[in-house]
Order: C-alpha cells, then sequence, then structure tokens
C-alpha cells in the first residue's frame, strides 16, 4: 500500500495550492481517504474526507468553505483545493486510508508534503 501526497510548497499568503494524494497497492474503490496536517510544535488535525462509494464528504469546521476534497476513482486519486492561505496553514500535510467508511482510525499515511504559507 502506498499513497504519495504532491503539491505542497512555499505559497503566498491567499494562495489556493492544490493537492495530490496519489493511491496504488489496494483496490481505491473500497477506501475511504482523508487529509489531516500536522504544524510545528501541534497535534495532528483532520481536514477533510471522503468516502468511495457516493463521495460523502466531511469537513473539519475551520476548513469548510476553504478547502475542498475530491477524488478520481479512475486515476486512484484524491485531490485538496486549498484557497485562500494564512500562515496559520502552514503545515505537513498528510493523506490517509481506511477501508470502507469515513469514521474510523485511518489505515495507512503518506509521507506528507509541507505547505508554508508566506504572509
Amino acid at each position: 500500500v502506498q499513497l504519495v501526497e504532491s503539491g505542497g510548497g512555499l505559497v503566498q499568503a491567499g494562495g489556493s495550492p492544490r493537492l495530490s494524494c496519489a493511491a496504488s497497492g489496494f483496490i481505491f474503490d473500497d477506501y475511504a481517504i482523508a487529509w489531516f496536517r500536522q504544524a510545528p510544535g501541534k497535534e495532528r488535525e483532520g481536514i477533510s474526507c471522503i468516502r468511495s462509494t457516493d463521495g460523502e464528504t466531511y469537513y473539519a469546521v475551520p476548513m469548510k468553505g476553504r478547502f475542498t476534497i475530491s477524488r478520481d476513482n479512475a486515476k486512484n486519486t484524491v485531490f485538496l483545493q486549498m484557497n485562500s492561505l494564512k500562515p496559520e496553514d502552514t503545515a505537513v500535510y498528510y493523506c490517509a486510508a481506511r477501508q470502507g467508511g469515513i469514521w474510523g482510525d485511518y489505515d495507512y499515511w503518506g509521507q506528507g508534503t509541507q505547505v508554508t504559507v508566506s504572509s
């Protein structure tokens, strides 16, 4: 099982990067995918998740309206569109996968991609 994030980097405040999470080694259609992030000195926090069967999504309240999760099952890829970024969005962003629904522990994790937002 492999999850590989990409799309991070240095972004100016107000920018709108899109992160990608490319999955391999498992039946992508059977898995829910989530995005998390961890800022320096802070605990990891959930951002959003998406179910495979019907595309149901969930967003953490602070991210609602600014972040959009989507998936392309044909390409085994999940995206996180981030808009109006702020310096406090600086963190390592991770994608994770779990079989079945969106709720519960996530079993597989990517290595993360750094997003740094400059003011």
